[in-house]
């Protein structure tokens, strides 16, 4: 484990300071994030929670050494959003019946998912241990684990939620400290302010948790009749699935704090009878794009794609390293001037980095403690970077610091060549990492694993089709 292992300060938006990270189960540290609503190709903003959960992914894997890190970042595969662009973009096909609406659904997120997995891969991101589907978890599953319609359930036995005009609404007034997330108290939610008002509500700040689906519309069978979950009880039975009733860490852009975050409070610690949902909550700061908030209707709208494939943006494509680095360079909580300077300023520091990192001796050297220091500061990922570039200051033909420079990089996602791969090794390191996840040792699993990537070589797990069995593929990051 590293020295700083026991100094890591998070800013928790719940008690809105810095506080010493405490793991529930020092043994496996648990997080999740909201991942993306996949009716559209993810835009930049959408980038920044991705890049910034995954430091700190990689920071919690080294500084908690001893500890297997559950990282949960979910796909939200059923929507409103999802319906409306299913039949815009298969209108015909439908109306002629040669595609049902689920079909098209289908169609749309398996493109759109696809595409979030390309981007973010570029961008360096590693992939979470977990990524659930929405849609796997809407009714009572055969594992056990939890479910939409079981969590509604409870609600409704225990007093927070009740059925009205064909919805199932959460009861905000049942729950006398609702709004502690955003701040926000039921006296604040005046009728006709912020929030939309409903003659079938008992108060206008109660939400959604089930609503029935019309015959055209995807649907499940519930105990309240064929229909579809409301956004927040998504995340609620997802998290819990894996994660539990309590976690210790939940992450998202500063936009989901209200209504998204405080909902999912809501209903998981209404359902569980838990006084937290999680211990610690994080957000990331907005994104504008030079300077003016991103919209469509002002031509500063950019997908990730379309900014790593074409030259949308500045007359040029930019590479998914310059695009991690400029995401970085400011702190994740505070707001992110998107501009063509900034990536050019992002270029050229790379640059610099790589070309210094190149003197690098073969035998590969250990993460700089005051890299990981820095990082231990709720992510000052700046000031971890000025220790970046005093090394490549101090970089020469095999010293010591172009090989802690080089380890640096790769630890923070950046592609810096192993000089060379001994396959036969690579593989002896799998198979005994097979053998160990086997063994349920998760502790010497991952250990095998960050070893390989310290020296540029990246796994990726999945499972054989044919056997179920889990395989483990590998690729040089270059």
């Amino acid at each position: 484990m590293s020295d700083a292992s026991q100094g890591l300060r998070l800013y928790n938006t719940l008690t809105r300071k810095k506080q010493d990270f405490v793991p529930i189960d020092p043994k496996n540290v648990r997080m999740y994030v909201c991942g993306p609503t996949v009716y559209d190709f993810a835009h930049i903003g959408n980038a920044r929670p991705v890049i910034v959960f995954d430091i700190l992914f990689r920071l919690l894997r080294h500084v908690r050494g001893e500890a297997h890190v559950t990282y949960v970042r979910n796909i939200t595969d059923v929507d409103d959003k999802i319906n409306a662009r299913a039949l815009r973009d298969f209108g015909g096909e439908i109306a002629s019946g040669a595609l049902s609406l689920n079909e098209a659904i289908r169609r749309v997120t398996e493109k759109t998912a696809s595409q979030f997995h390309k981007d973010v891969a570029t961008l360096g991101c590693l992939e979470p241990t977990v990524e659930p589907r929405a849609t796997e978890f809407v009714e009572p599953r055969a594992d056990g684990k939890a479910d939409m319609i079981t969590l509604i359930q409870r609600l409704i036995e225990r007093g927070h939620a009740y059925v009205a005009a064909g919805e199932v609404l959460f009861d905000t007034a049942s729950m006398p400290d609702y709004g502690q997330l955003s701040k926000r108290n039921l006296d604040e939610q005046q009728a006709g302010a912020r929030v939309a008002v409903d003659a079938h509500k008992k108060s206008p700040g109660d939400f959604v948790l089930w609503k029935l689906s019309s015959p055209e519309e995807p649907g499940w069978n519930s105990p309240w009749g064929r229909g579809r979950p409301g956004w927040h009880i998504e995340c609620s039975a997802m998290s819990a699935a894996y994660l539990g009733e309590v976690f210790d860490i939940h992450g998202g852009g500063l936009d989901l704090i209200f209504p998204h975050h405080e909902n999912e409070i809501a209903q998981s610690r209404c359902a569980h009878g838990t006084d937290v949902m999680a211990n610690i909550w994080m957000h990331n700061g907005f994104l504008q794009v030079e300077g003016q908030k991103m919209s469509k209707s002002l031509g500063n709208f950019f997908t990730i794609a379309q900014l790593l494939e074409t030259d949308i943006f500045g007359g040029r494509v930019w590479s998914g390293e310059v695009l991690r680095l400029a995401m970085l360079m400011t702190h994740y909580r505070e707001p992110i001037d998107f501009s063509v300077r900034k990536l050019e300023e992002a270029e050229n520091t790379l640059r610099k980095w790589k070309r210094a990192a190149d003197l690098a001796p073969a035998a590969a050297k250990p993460l700089p403690a005051e890299v990981v220091e820095a990082l231990s500061d709720d992510l000052a990922t700046y000031a971890a970077f000025q220790v970046l570039t005093q090394l490549a200051g101090d970089a020469a033909e095999g010293n010591e610091a172009a090989g802690s420079l080089k380890a640096a990089l790769l630890f923070l996602g950046f592609d810096v060549a192993a000089a060379n791969v001994d396959e036969s090794n690579v593989a002896k390191a799998i198979a005994n990492r097979l053998a160990l996840i086997a063994a349920k040792n998760w502790a010497e699993a991952d250990r095998i694993r960050d070893e390989l990537l310290a020296q540029g070589v990246q796994l990726k797990d999945g499972k054989d089709p044919a056997t179920g069995e889990r395989v483990t593929t590998w690729e040089v990051k270059r």
